[in-house]
Formats: C-alpha cells, structure tokens, sequence
C-alpha cells in the first residue's frame, strides 16, 4: 500500500527511498519563491535540499507563494504533506526517489496578496526568487517593460493591494525601505536570457509609475543577480501519480525530472545567499555564455521539435526524437543555422552540448509533452528563436530551417492537426493567433505583421520570401513532406 506523504510517515517509507536527515522543526526562513511549482521543487529547491542534508543552509528555507488562483490548489496539497515533495528521476537505467524538505509554509494565495507582502517585509527573508514563465514579465516584442499592460496600470494604481508578484514585491520593498531594512536580492529563476537584468526592469518600470523615489532606491540598493536553469521537468498528470503509488507513496504532487540539473549563477547576493557552489552550482561572475549556449540550444531546440510534433500528432518529446524525419530538422537546423552562433563555456563546447541535448531530449522515461513544450509559443519564439533569426540575417546566413520553425509555428496555431483532429487552445493570445493564422493560409505575411510578436524582423525581406514559400508548402504539402524536403534523407 502507498503511504501517505508527512512529516510523521517518513520513517514507515519504502526502503530506497531518500529523505530528510535534518531536523525541519528547527529550519528557519530566508527566501520566498514565489511561483511554486514542479520546476522549482525539482531544481533550486532540490539544491539547498542537498545544503540541508549536509548540515548546511539551515536558516534559507523557502516559504512558497502564489499569485493566481490556480496556485491554491497546490497550496493545499503540499500544506496536507507538510511541505514535502517526492522527487521521481527518471533515468533509462533505473528509477530513484528523493523526499526533499527545504520548504517549510505556502502563504495563502489572496487577490491583494497581502500575507506574501508582510512576509516579503520581514528582514529575515534575503532572497525573493521567481519561476512565473517565460511571458510573465511584462515586456513588449521589443524588450522594453509594457506600462500599458491592465496588470501593470492595476498595480500602479492600486500599490497596496497590487495583482501581481511584483507588485506585491515592490509594496514590501517600500515597507522596508521605510523601516530602515535593506531590500532582498530579487533572483528570476525562468528561462529568460538576461533574467536578472529583466526582472530589474519590470520592478523598477513598475515601481517608477506610482512612487519614482522607490524606484531610485530599489535601482541603487536592490541586486538582481542573473542566472541559468536546467532540468527537463514534466508537468504532473495522472500516470506521475500513479507512479509514485507503484513505488509506495500516496502523494497528489509528485514530480518528475531527468538525471540532469545545471544552475549558473551571478555571484551578487548583498545580504547573504546559500553556498549553492557546494552542492553543484556555478557561481560566476558572467552568466551570459552559459545562458546563451542552454537558451538558444535547448530551448530553441524545443521549440524546433514541438510545433511540429504537434502537427504530426507526437505526444511526446521524446517521441519527435524517434521519428526520423522530425529528429532529422532538428540536427540540421541546430548545426547549420543555430550553433555558429554559439560560444563555447569552460566546461563543453556547443557541438558537445547538443550532443548531450540530444540524448537527453531522446530519455523515452521523460514524458515531457509537445503540449507543454509549445505552450506559450509568442514568448517562447520571441524568447529562444527570434534572437537567432536576428543574428543570422545582421551576418546574411541562412535562414532556411529558422524560417520553417516560424511556419510551423504558424501551422499550429491554425488549430488542426494533420490527422483533422484539434489543437486545443495553447497560448494566452489562442484566439487572436488562431485568427491571424487561418487568415495566413492564404496571405502568409499576416502572420509576420504581427508587431507585437516580431517587430521590426517581421518586416525583413530574407523573412519574408522564406517563411510565405514554407507556409505556402505546410499547407499544400503537408508537414512531413515539408520535412523531409528540408533535410532530406
């Protein structure tokens, strides 16, 4: 029989099964996260786990917190479990479970988010980390913070009762600025390049519409280290469940990873951090080159394989790998257009790290979804792929395969598969792109023209030519055609 998941059962858990050796009674609080879900309890959580475990870190436990409503359901389950979770990694030569403890209280989830404000105020909280995806910071196609944005203009109107994590962050920082107590360390842990700096500027952008002399304030004492995050972590659905009762746990949270973990960190911590260094982290002074090297081969990579996926009806990551077509678009646009533009870091070169992209892209244990993988497609294209169309086309490469990956996107967004059967709404702008991408059947530059998304890139000719052909293509041909007409075998 499985057995429930508490602070009391730990010791009546199935042999083989890790758990805490340190005494949680006695940890005490140094960061809230905010955004708790699988990533975080399976990568930064997991690290000051493995601090705890050896005695260290005692006084950096997380206290969770949410700002959508959705985030009180997994308040509620990880509450009944005393803030436990069972890590399940998922290795082709075995399956190892892990019961970390690093988490000690989830606040209540409340539209005014006043309890994460007043705790967001104590001093003893040094570090406000963040994983609210990669769309969640309120930039426009440009970069830039969008002030327009009804969150945006909520909060500055409202800096009391704010709608949104930074809000609620910059409420507490002017609490503590008017106490005399310096400010946290605001670390983003999402998949965004640069995520330090672009957590400073939606902080700051904010900060700056209701109250300018915090925001001076915040800009000259508050550090916003950058960073770089790696784990393939599958959203938890029934079959994760069911798995972790066949291995002796009853547990409605837990979570899946690969073997696999990388954290690079800037090392600019004013009032303290965890030793992350000894437990495998990568605390340097320059995040850029590892965060290049992960975002625009990993990510873009994913992104590569899901659109198409998708179209071809493959549930799986892991599935687009097997199939030879797919994995075959992959390599080429991944050698040819995507690694020139890559440096090397200390450790691996970019041809190594693909390779090892690829093997564990190809974990058939991983059931990481193309459903998962391409939600959110304007922020993630805008994220991972668009960069590198800028690149290639500033030093007149080619951008054949870069230009296809749009077209797929657009394909999706259509809303059909190959087979006739639906794509289910999968972006916050579903309709809207669903909408421009019908009509791009047949006037495929619609799809370019959309501002928000591409820019000015849009409007590139070499874009242009490319992308209405593969479109054009998708639509007559079919995907797989497509494909195979791009890398043939």
């Amino acid at each position: 029989m499985a057995t429930p998941l508490t602070n009391a059962t730990l010791a009546d858990l199935p042999d083989g099964i890790k758990r805490p050796s340190y005494d949680r009674s006695a940890l005490r609080p140094g960061i809230v996260h905010i955004g708790l879900g699988n990533f975080h309890r399976a990568h930064q959580a997991w690290y000051l786990h493995r601090l705890m475990q050896a005695g260290e870190a005692l006084d950096w436990a997380v206290i969770g917190a949410g700002v959508r409503p959705a985030d009180a359901l997994m308040r509620d389950h990880l509450l009944a479990q005393d803030g436990l979770t069972a890590l399940i990694e998922l290795d082709p030569g075995g399956t190892g479970v892990e019961i970390t403890g690093a988490m000690i209280d989830f606040l209540p989830v409340e539209p005014d988010n006043a309890a994460l404000i007043w705790v967001l105020g104590d001093p003893a909280i040094r570090i406000a980390s963040l994983t609210v995806t990669e769309g969640g910071y309120y930039q426009r196609a440009d970069g830039s913070f969008d002030a327009d944005h009804p969150d945006m203009c909520h909060d500055a109107a409202r800096p009391t009762a704010p709608r949104t994590a930074f809000g609620a962050m910059i409420a507490a920082l002017r609490a503590r600025r008017k106490r005399g107590h310096p400010p946290f360390t605001g670390q983003s842990c999402d998949n965004l390049q640069g995520n330090g700096a672009i957590l400073r500027q939606t902080v700051t952008g904010l900060a700056r519409l209701s109250d300018p002399g915090l925001a001076d304030w915040i800009e000259a004492e508050m550090a916003f280290p950058n960073s770089m995050v790696d784990c393939i972590v599958p959203a938890t659905g029934p079959d994760e469940i069911a798995l972790a009762g066949t291995l002796g746990l009853d547990t409605q949270t837990p979570v899946t990873h690969e073997p696999f973990r990388q954290w690079v960190i800037e090392d600019h911590f004013p009032t303290g951090r965890p030793a992350w260094e000894q437990v495998g982290a990568t605390m340097t002074g320059d995040v850029h080159a590892y965060e290049t090297m992960k975002i625009r081969i990993l990510n873009a990579g994913h992104q590569l394989l899901a659109n198409a996926g998708e179209l071809l009806g493959l549930p799986t990551i892991a599935a687009c790998m097997a199939d030879e077509d797919l994995a075959r678009f992959f390599r080429q646009v991944e050698s040819a257009e995507i690694l020139p533009h890559v440096a090397p870091v200390p450790e691996i070169s970019p041809a190594a790290y693909l390779a090892q992209i690829e093997t564990r892209f190809a974990n058939p244990k991983i059931r990481d979804t193309t459903r998962r993988v391409a939600f959110d497609g304007a922020a993630r294209h805008m994220g991972f792929l668009l960069p590198i169309l800028r690149d290639r086309l500033a030093a007149g490469g080619d951008i054949t395969g870069l230009a296809l990956a749009e077209a797929l996107w657009a394909r999706m967004c259509a809303g059909t598969r190959e087979d006739g059967s639906e794509i289910a709404a999968n972006d916050p702008q579903w309709d809207r792109l669903q909408d421009t991408a019908r009509r791009a059947r047949h006037q495929p530059a619609l799809w370019l023209d959309q501002a928000e998304v591409y820019g000015d890139l849009g409007q590139a000719p070499a874009l242009r030519a490319a992308f209405t052909d593969w479109l054009t293509r998708l639509w007559d041909d079919g995907t797989r055609t497509v494909l195979r007409s791009h890398a043939p075998h």
